[in-house]
């Protein structure tokens, strides 16, 4: 009943918030210079006054700011967040075309870098200060250092054009025609590269918090008196310093799950990957408020789906959590 109530009550926050969003994402757009009407009449060759506002008029930019937002909001409500300006089609359809393409790279990044991170992190504790911890703490704060437009150059570079091994750009061959169990190998074929770079940033910040959290938690009195009673090694590290040593880690990656969304706008850049990310970034230069809105809201939502799940997960593994919610 407990858990219920945590749950219901993280609901109502996420609802709030998003209305928060909603509302912030609407004036922070119409803060960029120009508009919609100013694109379109430089697409059309017709920059005189009166086609301007012919075209801010059709599209209700003529109104009040504040029945703008009014009219936005409730249409928001019901899930209707109008068509693109520029491309005359609903904007929801355009993001259910893009959004499967960049769930699958930024939650196989995510994965590869909670995997990776936390293994590595917990390798360079159990051997720290020996070479294994100082290979893993370097390399870590390489990739970190290293911008991701650059690495997934580099990888396009090596595995790509020198080795051959890997398809440098795209969801799937072009004109491939695959079906099946073929295509699904030839798409995660092209996400290896992708994911492995937009995954590897997260990999170093995992790994030194990682590392950081198992040598606190491996130091604490329950840790000792565990040790004293002669419980085994393995249990002691199961039961006692991961269970713990993890609880800042989900936290670290629950507020980050919003900045794999934002990276995967170079990602999908360098490696034409065909999501979300290069749609905002287009419907950005063509002041598509539109489409730029249901973009941020969309992506908005799935970052709070996923720091719901952690609160839950959280709780979980923490069940004081609930009592503090």
């Amino acid at each position: 009943m407990r858990q219920l109530e945590f749950v219901v009550a993280r609901l109502l926050k996420v609802v709030l918030v998003m209305f928060g969003i909603v509302v912030l994402n609407f004036f922070l757009v119409r803060l960029a210079p120009g508009d919609p009407a100013t694109v379109l009449a430089g697409e059309a060759g017709a920059v005189d006054p009166q086609f301007m506002s012919e075209v801010r008029a059709r599209y209700g930019l003529d109104r009040p700011i504040h029945e703008q937002l009014a009219i936005y909001v409730r249409r928001v409500a019901t899930l209707d967040f109008g068509e693109s300006y520029r491309i005359q089609r609903p904007a929801m359809d355009l993001i259910a075309e893009r959004l499967p393409a960049t769930l699958l790279l930024s939650l196989s990044a995510f994965v590869f870098a909670m995997a990776a991170g936390v293994a590595l992190g917990v390798l360079a504790a159990r051997r720290v200060g020996r070479w294994q911890d100082m290979a893993i703490s370097v390399t870590a704060l390489v990739f970190f250092a290293m911008p991701l437009f650059w690495v997934g150059l580099m990888a396009i570079l090596l595995f790509s054009v020198q080795l051959g091994w890997l398809p440098a750009y795209g969801l799937e061959t072009v004109g491939g025609g695959f079906s099946g169990l073929r295509r699904a190998f030839d798409i995660a074929a092209h996400l290896v590269l992708p994911a492995t770079t937009l995954g590897l940033f997260y990999v170093a910040i995992y790994v030194r918090m990682t590392r950081a959290s198992v040598l606190e938690v491996s130091r604490l009195d329950f840790v000792r008196t565990a040790r004293a009673k002669g419980i085994r090694e393995p249990r002691i590290w199961r039961r006692h310093i991961l269970k713990n040593a993890l609880l800042p880690v989900i936290t670290l990656a629950s507020l980050q799950a919003g900045s794999l969304v934002g990276g995967a706008v170079v990602t999908e850049t360098v490696f034409a990957w065909p999501g979300v990310g290069r749609l905002a970034f287009e419907a950005l230069g063509q002041r598509d408020y539109n489409l730029l809105l249901a973009i941020f809201a969309v992506t908005s939502a799935v970052v709070l789906l996923f720091n719901l799940v952690a609160d839950i997960v959280y709780s979980l593994v923490d069940p004081r959590i609930e009592a503090r919610a």
